[in-house]
């Protein structure tokens, strides 16, 4: 696979070792793309374990309001062929009732088909849910949050690129972890207009990724996290680091031209990608992350989201 820019052999296993990978794919197709990016990052090793599988799903709103059936497909038949114990689609919509979602984005059918399970988050008796507070947090007492994502021997998250409108900013794969949060929780943080952005960072302590998946085929520019404007990008991610991962993201967000939250600051100083470091989740800075195009399509692409890392 080859990165941007020249380097020498030492060079190149210096950084193999030490950056945050983040792959691109430039490809209409979501299925394609997302075969392109796992391929290309590697699936971690799922024989015999239990995969929990977490969508964007607070509403069924079309892609990139939610996660495309597509993407979801794709990804569950990678899985299916690393022979896992145990596949679970589970997540905690809302405004929007969960189980209403499930059934309009077809999920319920596609578990009978592809045989997963479906695991309605809010639906959980309270024993199933665990206190956590991250130092340093701006919640007032913690949140809770839900246990079958620390049970599974790995997590693998499907988010979209977009903005959001109602004082996150932006909601990537960081934002995504949202839906493991109990909705008795979600007041505090969508009136605390000042902290809610270190908040959505704080949530992150809980746990970590196996593997992101962020599908920007059709990415909001405005607006969001529900509807907005759309740029066909036509890009699909993957990283293990949600730090480097939202940090692209933000950067293709800046070169097609966004908000002025998000094109007025630099990547790094966005107050999610801040907080997420002083917690230890990720890349630090942009010379901590590689933008690696997965074929010769993807090339022109990657060093120009590359360049905006910085600016």
């Amino acid at each position: 696979m080859r990165a941007i820019g020249v380097m020498t052999c030492t060079d190149e296993v210096e950084s193999y070792m030490t950056k945050s990978r983040v792959f691109v794919a430039l490809d209409s197709d979501r299925a394609r793309g997302t075969q392109k990016v796992v391929s290309a990052l590697g699936m971690p090793d799922l024989r015999d374990k239990s995969v929990l599988v977490k969508p964007n799903f607070n509403t069924a709103d079309p892609p990139p309001g939610s996660t495309h059936i597509d993407t979801i497909r794709a990804t569950i038949q990678i899985i299916r062929r690393e022979n896992p114990k145990r596949i679970i689609l589970g997540d905690r919509s809302g405004p929007v009732k969960t189980s209403k979602v499930f059934q309009e984005k077809g999920i319920f059918a596609l578990a009978e088909e592809l045989g997963f399970e479906c695991l309605i988050f809010d639906e959980m008796p309270k024993d199933r849910w665990t206190k956590v507070n991250p130092p340093g947090s701006h919640w007032m007492n913690g949140f809770w949050f839900a246990k079958p994502v620390l049970e599974a021997d790995a997590v693998i998250g499907l988010c979209c690129l977009k903005t959001h409108q109602y004082g996150g900013h932006f909601t990537m794969s960081l934002k995504l972890t949202t839906g493991m949060v109990h909705s008795k929780n979600m007041t505090e943080l969508h009136t605390s207009f000042i902290n809610q952005r270190n908040m959505i960072a704080e949530m992150n302590y809980a746990y970590k990724p196996a593997l992101v998946v962020m599908d920007g085929v059709e990415a909001f520019y405005s607006g969001g996290p529900m509807s907005g404007p759309r740029w066909k990008a036509d890009l699909t991610f993957a990283a293990k680091d949600r730090v480097a991962l939202d940090a692209v993201g933000v950067a293709a967000l800046k070169m097609h031209g966004t908000t002025p939250k998000i094109q007025n600051k630099k990547v790094f100083e966005q107050d999610q990608i801040k907080r997420a470091i002083e917690l230890g989740l990720g890349a630090k800075s942009p010379d901590d992350v590689e933008l690696i195009p997965v074929d010769k399509d993807s090339e022109e692409i990657a060093a120009k989201i590359s360049s905006f890392l910085t600016k």
